[in-house]
């Protein structure tokens, strides 16, 4: 009868057959949930307000360290302690004035995805854990967490990509690789330095330190790198301007003075015009004008005076009574002596928000559900606007509020032929989540897209925050929440294109397609092996390294 690392073949179907042959696999687990609420909590950190992102890959170490060698089983409950300890806290901002239930029910669904990654990442490490091939079992890792972010922002209706690891980055060197691979690039840069942690921990455990210094110094190589990404800030340098026009009241009923809205825009738009300031465009910000300025002449003679007033065209978001029943979400562009604006409708619009899908069969749990009356119907069509400038011509791509969150919307309006001249816009409205982490959460998201499309983003909300953002993430300009303010500086448009916009959604797909590769290798029999039944450990190996 013949043995190798202590283990028969037979035994590789034993969920327990690695357990002394790995560090870490003899946690009970109490410990574990222990480190998945401890890892989620970091993870937390790592997002504004806290805006702690070094947190982010000590997250994943102490997930990665509570997954590893666990039960199929517990896994799920491990993963799902690190999703709750994760997102219960960075998405508190969305109960704010609607109560804990659809809060609780949001963060359990993206904690849910997380609970996923853990069971999966589980089921695959075991095998390299029977076979003693650490550096295998934790590959993974990184590439399943790509590979749950990736699923998260895209299921159910559409998806909700918020608190991506990508985004807890834009004050790191991190930030640099969305230049290459985008958001998902990012996430892989966070997680991969989680990973080096946790392996440098494995081997420093089991005695072999000089081995442990490896992944050491690939941990600290990651940001190093990371500073050698070129983010190109070359351009023409063009003058925009922002009003930020406060709301009466933050809340559910912000707009209850929807007039008294749109004239605090248009008060701010006269006081850039009364600055002397020369701006190319003036950017207003979502829900600037609830009051339909199609059909209610009033209002669109109010934002006509305005666009008289400075002279250059004005973006203007606005909430539009058609197509009835439902309604829409708009940019609307206004420009001198021009009687009908162009516009962009929003693409996607946030469910349970602004439109509710199975509104009877929610309406058992909640009768917050009729707090929406009336759904926003889905635009078609990407939005540029032509804003010309000293004999030449630049493009306004405008995005609404969540929107900047879906990488697809974002890349497809840098892409679009012919209008590589551009600047990103971000229209967004945070009244409705008060003095809460969400607006500065957004605004991070804005920031890594500047990097991830060397682009300058315009960023503006209806009650702050808003700033001008640089292609290299810097800003100028920030305003605080709720107060009016109008923001005017130079923004950089630029005509390049990144690797990462040139690439897409190719790093998700290989990611993808190295997640079933590992999958399948770990499954392949060895060659020559002969079934046996029997397990012998090795007396020195039953004692568990607590790692």
């Amino acid at each position: 009868m013949s043995y190798r690392d202590g283990v028969s073949d037979a035994a590789e179907g034993s969920p327990r057959a690695g357990d002394t042959l790995f560090p870490g696999a003899g946690l009970r687990v109490g410990v574990r949930l222990a480190l998945a609420a401890a890892g989620g909590g970091a993870l937390f950190l790592a997002f504004p307000d806290a805006n702690l992102p070094w947190c982010a890959p000590l997250g994943v170490l102490l997930v990665s360290v509570a997954v590893l060698g666990s039960r199929v089983g517990d896994a799920f409950l491990i993963g799902l302690v690190a999703g709750l300890a994760c997102f219960v806290p960075t998405l508190s901002w969305s109960g704010i004035y609607v109560g804990a239930l659809p809060w609780l029910a949001l963060a359990t669904a993206e904690a849910f995805y997380v609970a996923g990654m853990a069971t999966l990442l589980t089921w695959l490490q075991a095998p390299f854990l029977r076979r003693k091939r650490p550096v295998l079992a934790l590959a993974l890792v990184p590439l399943c967490w790509v590979l749950q972010e990736t699923a998260r922002s895209s299921t159910p209706f559409g998806g909700f990509p918020w608190a991506r690891l990508a985004f807890s980055q834009a004050d790191s060197p991190l930030a640099r690789f969305a230049a290459l691979g985008g958001a998902p690039g990012v996430t892989l840069a966070v997680a991969l330095m989680g990973t080096l942690g946790h392996a440098a921990l494995v081997y420093a455990v089991r005695g072999r330190r000089l081995v442990a210094a490896v992944p050491v110094l690939g941990l600290m190589a990651v940001p190093i790198l990371a500073t050698a990404v070129q983010v190109p800030t070359d351009g023409e340098r063009v003058p925009v301007a922002m009003v930020q026009g406060n709301v009466p009241r933050p809340g559910l009923d912000f707009n209850a003075e929807r007039r008294k809205v749109l004239d605090n825009h248009v008060a701010g738009t006269l006081k850039v015009a009364a600055s002397g300031a020369s701006p190319s465009l003036v950017i207003w910000p979502e829900n600037s004008s609830d009051i339909d300025p199609l059909r209610n002449a009033d209002a669109g003679q109010e934002i006509s005076a305005a666009v008289r007033a400075v002279g250059v065209p004005i973006l203007v978001g606005a909430v539009l009574n058609e197509p009835a029943p439902r309604i829409s979400n708009a940019s609307l562009l206004y420009r001198p002596g021009a009687d009908v604006p162009e516009r962009y409708v929003k693409q996607h619009p946030v469910p349970f928000a602004e439109y509710m899908p199975y509104r009877s069969f929610f309406r058992v749990f909640s009768d917050k559900v009729d707090l929406l009356r009336t759904d926003f119907a889905p635009g078609h069509v990407p939005g540029s606007f032509r804003i010309p400038w000293a004999g030449g011509a630049y493009w306004a791509l405008p995005t609404i509020c969540f929107e900047v969150a879906y990488d697809d919307l974002v890349r497809t309006s840098v892409t679009l032929p012919g209008r590589q001249s551009s600047l990103l816009v971000v229209q967004t409205n945070n009244a409705t989540f008060g003095y809460t982490a969400e607006s500065e959460q957004q605004f991070a998201i804005s920031r890594i897209r500047a990097i991830e499309h060397g682009r300058s983003v315009a960023h503006v909300s209806t009650v702050g925050v808003s700033a001008l953002i640089a292609p290299d993430g810097s800003y100028t300009g920030k305003t605080s929440l709720f107060t009016p303010a109008q923001v005017l500086g130079a923004v950089t448009i630029r005509s390049g294109l990144t690797v990462s916009d040139r690439i897409g959604r190719l790093p998700e797909a290989v990611v993808g397609l190295l997640v079933l590769g590992l999958g399948v290798a770990g499954r392949l029999p060895r060659g020559g092996a002969k079934v046996r039944r029997t397990v012998t450990r090795n007396p020195v190996e039953k004692e568990s390294l607590g790692v």
